[in-house]
């Protein structure tokens, strides 16, 4: 086996001449793949107890191998280790490190791999440890707005179509409609998981390898459910990096949309929020103002999430089989996503627990914009034997003649009605009543409070 000195590269057998130092610089990704150290020993170590197991490799080395990495570890979690852009990435400066520690035994931790499939193990199963961060602070989430909601379960105010009054609602059942958004993305995550549970190692550069290796037990070490099929499609596929990007941009796509809303609410032409000081910023020249600055900042990262995804998708979208190296930005591209979705998860919660409903203010929007005309047709249709279309007309023409006299509905008097509707009868005023209009919809996942409060146990029971 070549000797590999201290000051030179693993592949200086065969590349004689130095590299430039642009080329250096370019090619080295040891600034953002060090970030994986944890995973590539982890996936080393599988690796040699593989190779010992197969008695490719003596128990000797293989013990001499594992110390090191071990050493190495140690090194890095105490800072002290030394990162080299000479190297390139994390995988060559732990093996460049290993043969400083155990000299030329070092050399047999890279029979019957590749970087190639090498890379691919660590990027999974940092994703896969990742992903469980997420969900947790997805959980804290969903549980911070099941708190709000369960004490707003009769909070009414105007549930909203093209942000025009459109009928009384729940405040709590609008905070529900975001938990079922964020459960969702837990499953997305979810899925995620189930469909990168293939374990690359061993499908090396891109043929596998004629070594007797045993991927199974590899498979097994390092907790991933099967070995992939197929080597070629093994070091090519970044599929699983495309799906974690995807969920990390529509989960930072529902945090955008409902800290939009927030932003809205909490106006001074809506004020239906009350934001904490905590969660607010000044200006450097109104002194009375208190701005949504997180709020705003939420909602502007999401397209810095859209982005990473366009890009990943169009380094993928010209790229042949098998590695290129335009692959190399995929984990740059992941870690920024990953960290900016925790961070914004983590301000998110933070909001949630420092804003408070004007429960007044809710309450007298929504009897603005006749917000109870639905339910006046729909009782037309129960109990005056109309087809919709009529009930609607009708409640049309008694709508065109409270905006006339400026009255809303619950103002107008049963005289008035009966001019347009001579069946009507003095139960309809109850028609016009919020906390009724709100608990008439009792159809399942409709706002009324009982459904409410059967979905808030609902989510309640879940862990």
């Amino acid at each position: 086996m070549a000797k590999n000195k201290n000051n030179q590269t693993i592949w200086v057998s065969r590349i004689k001449k130095k590299t430039s130092n642009l080329f250096q610089k370019v090619g080295s990704s040891i600034n953002i793949d060090k970030r994986l150290y944890k995973e590539d020993i982890k996936g080393s170590i599988a690796h040699v107890e593989m190779l010992f197991k197969q008695k490719i490799i003596s128990f000797k080395i293989k013990n001499k191998i594992i110390y090191g990495l071990g050493k190495i570890e140690k090194e890095i979690n105490k800072n002290k280790f030394e990162f080299n852009n000479k190297y390139e990435d994390i995988h060559m400066n732990i093996e460049k490190r290993l043969f400083q520690i155990i000299g030329e035994e070092a050399g047999y931790i890279h029979t019957a791999r590749s970087r190639n499939d090498q890379v691919i193990t660590d990027l999974k199963l940092w994703i896969k440890s990742s992903t469980k961060e997420i969900k947790l602070n997805l959980d804290k989430i969903i549980k911070s707005t099941i708190k709000i909601a369960e004490k707003n379960i009769e909070t009414i105010m105007p549930g909203f179509t093209h942000l025009k009054n459109a009928q009384a609602i729940s405040f709590a059942h609008y905070l529900m409609a975001y938990v079922e958004m964020f459960t969702r993305d837990k499953k997305r995550f979810e899925n995620n998981l189930n469909s990168l549970n293939e374990n690359p190692l061993g499908a090396a550069a891109l043929t596998g390898t004629s070594f007797n290796i045993d991927r199974n037990y590899t498979t097994k070490k390092l907790g991933f459910k099967i070995p992939t099929n197929n080597s070629v499609d093994t070091v090519s596929d970044r599929d699983f990096v495309l799906d974690f990007l995807y969920s990390t941009s529509v989960c930072s796509m529902h945090i955008s949309r409902i800290a939009e809303e927030l932003i809205i609410w909490s106006s001074d032409g809506f004020n239906l929020i009350n934001l904490s000081d905590k969660i607010v910023a000044g200006s450097s020249i109104m002194p009375q103002k208190k701005n949504p600055d997180l709020l705003e900042y939420l909602r502007g990262k999401s397209g810095y999430m859209f982005g990473n995804l366009f890009s990943m998708l169009t380094i993928l979208k010209g790229l042949p089989l098998s590695y290129f190296k335009d692959m190399q930005d995929d984990k740059e591209i992941v870690f920024n996503s990953y960290d900016n979705l925790i961070n914004s998860l983590k301000i998110f919660d933070e909001i949630l627990k420092n804003i408070s409903p004007n429960k007044k203010n809710m309450y007298e929007l929504a009897n603005v914009g006749f917000i109870t005309a639905t339910d006046l047709a729909d009782y037309l249709v129960k109990n005056h034997s109309m087809s919709f279309r009529k009930a609607y007309q009708k409640t049309a023409e008694i709508v065109n003649f409270a905006e006339k006299k400026r009255k809303k509905l619950y103002e107008l008097k049963i005289e008035e009605l009966k001019k347009i509707e001579p069946k009507l009868t003095n139960e309809v005023l109850k028609i016009f009543d919020l906390k009724n209009s709100v608990n008439s919809k009792k159809s399942f996942g409709g706002t009324s409070f009982e459904n409410i409060k059967r979905m808030i146990m609902k989510y309640k029971k879940i862990k």
